[in-house]
């Protein structure tokens, strides 16, 4: 397996987080800010920072998700989706890695499913940390 991407400096709860939320006041804004939340409570170990200037979930320093607020949508986005099961077809993207699920205001969301796919990332980077040990 190869090694995993990890960022340096992930913390509890990075204040920095909240200054680009608080930047963001709009309707994107909000829909980031509930994805992320519930992120941030995937489990005890669940750390977060800015990277490339998107808040952005890890457990220890091994990403998992972030959120980014654009133009006309909001990306929930998963390091590894490319490995996630995605029954609904939600995810986005041809990268390697990467995949990320684009929400737009007014537009109905499969939040059911989507919600499944921050629980199958949080548990994919918790079996790559193990395997990695």
């Amino acid at each position: 397996m190869p090694a995993l991407l990890t960022f340096s400096g992930a913390v509890e709860r990075d204040p920095a987080i909240e200054q680009w939320f608080d930047a963001r006041p709009n309707e994107l804004g909000s829909i980031a800010r509930t994805w992320f939340a519930l992120m941030r409570h995937c489990g005890a170990e669940v750390r977060e920072l800015l990277h490339d200037g998107y808040p952005t979930v890890c457990v220890g320093d091994a990403p998992f998700a972030y959120v980014g607020a654009f133009g006309a949508h909001v990306n929930v986005g998963f390091f590894h989706g490319a490995a996630l099961p995605d029954p609904a077809g939600l995810l986005e993207g041809s990268g390697k890695h990467m995949r990320h699920v684009k929400l737009r205001p007014g537009l109905a969301l499969d939040g059911s499913s989507l919600e499944a796919l921050v629980d199958a990332a949080y548990r994919d980077i918790l079996a790559r940390l193990r395997a990695a040990e």
